[in-house]
């Protein structure tokens, strides 16, 4: 298991700030842990420990440096999950950044955390997901001490700071007064899951980005994360790697509920509040939905209240990239169109291939789990099958495949779904939403 290694500053020893008391503690109980290396380097990496030492017995006397050198316990590896993906960090152990104003503002300005969450930005689930994923896209580098070029801190309470709009950089400490506490099952888009260590807070203390469940016993999901080397999306065991049952989950106070009479709704609004004619708030919010899922191509101006062409063009590139067809695909949104959108979830616009409509490149829609049982027989399992055979996991078909599902078309979803890595209830050959999005992907 490669664990990544996270920067590492060394505190001045004379200073009495309580950032670097945290600091020059913890440097003192970092003993080497990595296999190998040269002799050497482990020998330097011991003076440090011992400077460091020094520098605490100066700072907090004697009996606190002995406690503080002393060795850490042990700590296991986590039981191997099922993931396709670099295997994740099992346990953040770096310094944070704390709580301050975004690059530029000043050092001396205030920091998010103290000003008053009652004036938070408004924002949608969509709109977290999106800025979450221009990181990803971005590759950003992990960093608790410098600064992306939006001003956000390079850190994972940084990361969630931007992906929520937040006014500063937060840390750990303090992001979930800018959250409402939820349970774990009502997770949704956007929502985070949140340790803080509030007695060594540089100590595992770590949140992530909640984008969806990948399996029908909610034990794993997408998460996107600040970690190092770079931002990352990836499948994560709930809660995480390690300190999974300390981790909270937490929804983002200024999401968009339709209060205040903005106009913004995660509440389907209605189909005659789009169309030719139509001018309104919702086709505003429609618009800007768009836009963040790849869209914006459709847009010369706007969006706006008055419905025109660019919505309902945006709006069937949307459908389409679902696989959607028809009438499913007319550029009018309906509930199944608004709850993609306002939920953040659903495929995003491909990039224009030539005819300006986008989406024709899109994966079919996952149809539901119930389509692929014994004694079925469908469109959706002859699709499943020939894409089985693109990709290579055909083995098990004598004939076909066919449309009635049978026990070769299990076995080669089972085959599939452990080429992923994953096992036990994961690979139990019936297609879920993640093994679909896989295998047409």
């Amino acid at each position: 298991m490669t664990v990544p290694a996270f920067e590492e500053y060394v505190p001045a020893i004379d200073c009495t700030c309580a950032g670097c008391a945290v600091q020059r503690r913890t440097a003192a109980a970092a003993l080497p842990t990595r296999q190998g290396g040269h002799p050497a380097a482990h020998g330097a990496r011991r003076a440090l420990v011992l400077v460091t030492a020094a520098g605490v017995v100066l700072s907090a006397g004697l009996a606190e440096a002995a406690t503080a050198v002393a060795d850490p316990a042990p700590v296991a590896d986590p039981t191997p999950v099922a993931d396709p993906g670099p295997v994740a960090d099992p346990g953040p152990d770096s310094p944070q950044g704390g709580p301050g104003p975004l690059q530029g503002a000043g050092a001396s300005g205030p920091s998010a955390s103290q000003a008053s969450t009652s004036t938070l930005r408004t924002t949608t689930r969509a709109e977290i997901i999106s800025r979450a994923k221009k990181w990803v896209t971005a590759q950003v580098p992990y960093s608790m001490s410098k600064y992306w070029s939006d001003g956000y801190r390079q850190d994972c309470s940084g990361y969630v700071s931007m992906a929520w709009d937040l006014a500063g950089n937060e840390w750990t400490g303090s992001l979930a007064s800018y959250g409402t506490r939820i349970a774990r099952e009502d997770l949704q888009p956007g929502d985070i899951l949140l340790f803080h260590n509030p007695a060594d807070p540089a100590k595992g203390s770590h949140v992530t980005i909640f984008d969806g469940w990948t399996d029908s016993a909610h034990t794993h999901y997408t998460a996107y994360e600040q970690t190092t080397p770079h931002t990352r999306k990836q499948t994560t065991p709930m809660a995480y790697w390690s300190n999974s049952g300390s981790y909270v989950a937490y929804r983002y106070k200024g999401l968009s509920t339709g209060a205040g009479g903005s106009g913004s709704t995660t509440k389907f609004p209605g189909a005659g509040k789009f169309g030719p004619g139509a001018d309104n708030a919702y086709v505003t919010q429609l618009g800007k939905l768009l836009v963040a899922r790849g869209g914006k191509r459709f847009y010369r101006v706007g969006p706006g209240p008055a419905w025109g062409s660019a919505d309902r063009r945006a709006t069937e590139a949307f459908q389409k990239a679902q696989g959607w067809k028809g009438k499913e695909a007319d550029g009018i949104p309906g509930p199944g169109t608004w709850r993609l959108l306002t939920t953040g979830t659903g495929r995003d616009i491909p990039a224009a291939g030539g005819t300006g409509q986008g989406g024709s490149t899109g994966a079919p829609a996952f149809p539901g789990r119930g389509y692929f049982r014994s004694g079925q027989s469908n469109s959706h399992v002859d699709k499943l099958g020939k894409q089985l055979v693109r990709k290579g996991y055909g083995k098990y078909y004598v004939s076909g495949p066919g449309p009635r599902w049978t026990e070769a078309d299990r076995r080669n979803v089972e085959a599939f779904q452990k080429a992923q890595g994953w096992r036990g209830a994961e690979a139990d050959g019936h297609p879920g939403p993640e093994t679909w999005r896989r295998l047409f992907a």
